[in-house]
Parts: structure tokens; C-alpha cells; sequence
């Protein structure tokens, strides 16, 4: 895996923090986590496209070693996020570049590509998100992200997230110990618990249609990749098939053993990326 750098923009009036990865290449990849993650979660597919692409994997607002909003009614949203997302660029002087989104990731990504970044992002990779959220997945993830557990020890935070995330897939111990090390944050009374502001969630209650963008995605005119795990709770099949077949057309891939949503964190999640990316 390639070296990273680790780095902070004032960004918006907010400071975001980004791990930059291949700075040496020309040809840049964002890649962007989902809702209650951090941009730690990229470190495997990044370190492996940093051999040919400069990656840049922010923190959202709210997330890991970025700024809380101190107005979460109005910033913990999609608007907001790609808003952050057109600032960074434009503070790194990217014109252009190629876009891999899990999740909430993604759906930045899509909003992005249709409206103030369009023309910019020339590809998009979707990681088991679409342009609907059916109401059962949002409640399943409010169960967990509207109020984080808190724990005595790391070790029980990694055992946590070992149960909350397996849809993710096969990880190893390693990448399970990575992700709770960089996922933590200590509490006043010394327990750890997840490392993002719980009223992010409110997203849901204050912006209910944001994760509606059908209309967005009727409009992309840009190559689209669909990952979506088999088991998936929050891509559900009937959109992924509509999602091949309006709008840009995207090429959809099931990934096997996988739910909500797949780590990109193996050689043949990172084949099909790169094999896309590259074509």
C-alpha cells in the first residue's frame, strides 16, 4: 500500500480534514465514505490506485478529524456536502476528476456530477447506493447512528463494529483493528464511541427527500459503475435494474457476500474499479 498524507482545508467556512494518497499523478479520484464513516475507510483502494491516480479521501463535516457544524439543521445535508465537495476541489485546483462514492459517498457524488461539479466528474462508481433509500434501510441505520453506543474499551468498540458492519464483507483482523482505531473518539467520562456527531442523522427529519435523485440521475451524462451487495438492505434490485436501464446506464455488479455495502477492500473489488476507471 502507498504512503498517504494527511492534511486540513478551510473549506466553506469549515475545516475539513483529507488523506491525499499518489499526489505525484495527474490524473486525481475522489473517493468519498459513507454516513457514519470516515474517509479511513478508503485507505485500501486508495493505497492500491495511488500507484496510478492522486486520491483524495475527505472527511465529511461531522466525520473523523473534521470540523462539527455548529449549525447541524442546515449543514448535514447533501446540498451542504456538495458544496464542501466543489470547495475542495477548487482549493486543490482539480478540474476534473473521476469519483467513487460508498453510500452517503455516493450520493454526494451523483448530486455532484448532475449539478455543480457536472462536466468535472467525467466517471462515477456508486458503492451500494442508488437514487432512492427504501424507508427500512433508513430506519435500520437511525437505529444505530442516532444514538452510538458507547464502550470501557477499543476492544469492545471493534467488536461492535465487527457485529454492526459485517455486511461489509470479509475483512481481516487487521482491517477490522484499522477501522475502529480510526473510527473512535473518547468520551468526557473516558468510554469511546463512534468518531461523528450524532446529529448528523437529523439529516433524515430536516432533508427527507434528500436521497431522492431520480431526477438527478436522469440527467448524468457520465459513465456510471453500480456496485451493489448481494444481500443489500439499502440498493434494492428492482432500482439497481432501473438504474441499467435509465438515465446514463450505469454497468451494475453484484458483489457477492456482501450487504450494506461492500468494503472495496480486496483484489477483485479493486479489479473491477480499476478495469472501469481505466477502460
Amino acid at each position: 500500500m502507498s504512503d498517504f498524507t494527511s492534511n486540513y482545508a478551510v473549506v466553506a467556512g469549515r475545516e475539513l480534514h483529507y488523506t491525499e494518497w499518489g499526489r505525484e499523478h495527474a490524473e486525481v479520484i475522489v473517493a468519498w465514505h459513507g454516513l457514519a464513516r470516515t474517509g479511513r475507510d478508503m485507505d485500501d483502494i486508495a493505497g492500491h490506485l495511488a500507484q496510478r491516480y492522486r486520491v483524495i479521501c475527505p472527511d465529511t463535516i461531522g466525520r473523523g478529524l473534521s470540523q462539527w457544524s455548529p449549525v447541524p439543521d442546515q449543514e448535514y445535508c447533501l446540498a451542504f456536502y456538495e458544496r464542501l465537495a466543489v470547495g475542495l476541489l477548487d482549493r486543490l485546483q482539480i478540474e476534473r476528476c473521476l469519483w467513487i462514492g460508498t453510500s452517503m459517498g455516493g450520493a454526494i457524488g451523483l448530486r455532484a456530477a448532475a449539478h455543480a461539479l457536472r462536466g468535472r466528474v467525467r466517471k462515477l462508481v456508486l458503492n451500494d447506493i442508488g437514487p432512492e433509500v427504501p424507508a427500512a434501510a433508513r430506519e435500520r441505520i437511525l437505529t444505530y447512528a442516532g444514538s452510538p453506543s458507547a464502550f470501557a474499551t477499543v476492544g469492545e468498540l471493534e467488536s461492535y463494529f465487527r457485529l454492526i458492519y459485517k455486511p461489509y464483507g470479509w475483512l481481516s483482523d487487521a482491517q477490522w483493528r484499522r477501522l475502529a482505531e480510526t473510527s473512535v473518539r473518547r468520551l468526557p467520562d473516558g468510554r469511546v464511541t463512534p468518531h461523528y456527531d450524532p446529529a448528523m442523522v437529523r439529516q433524515f427529519a430536516v432533508h427527507p427527500d434528500d436521497y431522492t435523485q431520480w431526477r438527478e440521475w436522469d440527467t448524468l451524462d457520465v459513465p456510471v459503475l453500480a456496485l451493489r451487495g448481494a444481500t443489500s438492505d439499502l440498493l434494492l434490485p428492482d432500482v439497481a435494474e432501473a438504474m441499467r436501464t435509465r438515465g446514463p446506464r450505469a454497468v451494475v455488479v453484484e458483489i457477492a457476500g456482501c450487504g450494506h455495502a461492500p468494503a472495496l477492500n480486496t483484489p477483485e473489488h479493486f479489479a473491477l474499479v480499476e478495469r472501469f476507471l481505466a477502460a
